[in-house]
Formats: C-alpha cells, sequence, structure tokens
C-alpha cells in the first residue's frame, strides 16, 4: 500500500508517498476510477515506470545535471561529478575546488546552483529528506525559495525523489505534449491550463503524469521521463 508520511505538526494530514512499482499500479488504479477517461491512455501506455531515487543532495543534483541537456552529455557530467565508491554528498561537494564544475562540464548557472544547495544542505538551512514529509504545495515553496531551483526542477525532485504522490510538472513540454496528444487537442496546452486541467487527477498527479510521459514514449518510441 502507498506509504503515508505524516508531517511534525500533525494537523495538516498525511502526505502519500510512492515508494515502489506496486505504489505506482496502486495510484493508477485509483486514478482511472478517478477519470474513466484515462482507461485508453492507460492500456496503450503499458505499464508506469517507478524510476525513483533516494531523496537527497544527490537525487536533486542529478535533476539539475539533466536538466536542458541531452540524456548522453548529463550521463557523462554525472560520471564525472559523481565519486567512485558513494554518494554525492553536500558535505563533499562543498569542499570542491572552485573551478571543479569546469572540469565537470557543467554550466555556470547549474554550478552556482548546486553550490548555494549544498552549502544550504550542509549547513542544515535545508532538509531534503524532511520535504518528504510536507504538502506538495509547502515542500515547492521551500525548494523554490532557493535561487536557482524553479518550478520544474523543484516537482521533478518531489516526484522521484520525494516520492510525492500528488506532484504534477505542468511546465513540461512532453507532459504538454502528451496530454494534446491523448486529448486530441489542437494545441498543447500551456502550463496554467495543463495545471488546471490536472486538478482533477489529485492526489494522484504524479501517477498521471507518469501516465502521460509513458503513453506520449509509445507515440514517439523513445523514453521520455525527466530522470532516469
Amino acid at each position: 500500500m502507498l506509504s503515508s508520511a505524516t508531517d511534525s505538526i500533525g494537523s495538516r494530514g498525511s502526505v502519500l508517498i510512492i515508494r515502489s512499482d506496486d505504489d505506482v499500479k496502486e495510484g493508477l488504479g485509483n486514478l482511472l476510477r478517478l477519470d474513466p477517461r484515462l482507461a485508453p491512455i492507460a492500456a496503450e501506455a503499458g505499464p508506469l515506470p517507478l524510476r525513483l531515487r533516494e531523496p537527497g543532495f544527490e537525487g536533486l543534483a542529478h535533476v539539475i545535471v539533466s536538466q536542458m541537456v541531452s540524456r548522453a552529455s548529463a550521463e557523462a557530467i554525472w560520471r564525472r561529478m559523481r565519486p567512485v565508491e558513494g554518494v554525492l554528498t553536500a558535505d563533499n561537494y562543498v569542499l570542491l575546488h572552485p573551478d571543479a564544475w569546469r572540469e565537470f562540464g557543467l554550466s555556470r548557472a547549474k554550478a552556482q546552483t548546486l553550490s548555494r544547495i549544498a552549502d544550504a544542505v550542509a549547513s542544515g538551512r535545508l532538509d531534503l529528506l524532511a520535504l518528504s514529509a510536507l504538502p506538495p504545495n509547502e515542500a515547492l515553496a521551500e525548494l523554490t525559495a532557493l535561487k536557482g531551483i524553479g518550478p520544474w526542477t523543484a516537482e521533478v525532485y518531489l516526484m522521484f525523489c520525494g516520492g510525492h504522490a500528488d506532484v504534477f510538472p505542468s511546465g513540461d513540454v512532453a507532459l504538454q505534449n502528451a496530454v494534446a496528444a491523448a486529448f486530441g487537442l489542437d494545441a498543447r496546452p500551456p502550463a496554467r491550463e495543463l495545471a488546471s486541467l490536472a486538478r482533477a487527477w489529485s492526489p494522484w498527479r504524479s501517477v498521471a503524469a507518469r501516465l502521460f510521459w509513458a503513453y506520449y514514449a509509445i507515440k514517439l518510441g523513445r523514453g521520455m521521463l525527466p530522470i532516469d
């Protein structure tokens, strides 16, 4: 069954957390009961991928590295960044020499963002593990308050690292195209319109996003998820 992470106050209820393929299947079943229009889309899309990473600095760094570059480029940069053994932590990232980002192949903007995140995590000002227990809106607000983290980055991190079940990256162009193709729209809906449409799939919007990415991947014949 889907996990439930309750925040420390307890008065805001619980947050549904996806941690396994079975969680995705359970969420999809609930989603299809909520919106039967999605049944033929699910039938064509096939099994939905989990693609979950552990929450923390490494997971968020991977999302940032992968943004707006080819998969091959992202993988090459990541191989240079990640320690041979262990995980990439905020503590070891802040100890890198100032020009390490050039050796990795990062852009200056991404390097600055990663440095700010590493400083915030290492100093205790940002607790990435605790974000999984916060309601999505609160978790998104905390992430995007840090310069360099936009809504898409925050949403993808919460989905694929935090495991939030009710997040939908409406600014994702692939999702916009997928929804347009699935519903026979004349043009892909802009982010605000898609976010409004996606409210009907709450509290399973992360499952709906996986569904549309999978559906569009079938249409194009290649992977569309924003994280490996």
